[in-house]
């Protein structure tokens, strides 16, 4: 579609339901991460799993666990995009994050089966909770 056809395409902005949030947060695999870094926020790719309501993190320490586990909120964001129809959606998280520590619950965290991308070692977990979930979807609107 060129800049005057993508011009001319009518969408609309809908509120997803908390119940559509979750589904599309159960269905997803890759998302992001927002923490404060000091003064500035950062954001980080991050492959994770739902449990129950909590977004499960397989991860390392460094700056990204530090800074969610000090925070008393962060932000987790998954979203699907269509150029071509310029349609999509989004999903936005925000709770505090945890770094479990009790051996029956990191067991349980090694069985979802949280695959990283990549390929260096992940031996802890971060774990948010959320306290609000909402969305968002752009649709087409019919002619």
């Amino acid at each position: 579609m060129d800049d005057a056809a993508a011009a001319e395409v009518r969408t609309e902005l809908v509120d997803l339901t908390e119940d559509e949030c979750w589904q599309r947060l159960r269905a997803g695999t890759v998302g992001r991460v927002a923490v404060n870094v000091g003064t500035a926020p950062d954001v980080f790719p991050v492959n994770y799993a739902v449990r129950a309501d909590e977004i499960v993190i397989h991860t390392e320490a460094g700056t990204k666990l530090a800074a969610a586990t000090l925070m008393p909120s962060v932000a987790f964001e998954i979203d699907a995009i269509d150029g071509t129809t310029r349609t999509g959606w989004s999903v936005v998280a925000k709770g505090p994050g945890r770094e479990p520590t009790s051996l029956e619950e990191l067991v349980e965290l090694d069985e979802l089966g949280v695959v990283p991308w990549v390929s260096s070692p992940k031996s802890r977990w971060l774990v948010i909770t959320p306290t609000q979930v909402t969305g968002r979807r752009i649709d087409s609107l019919s002619s």
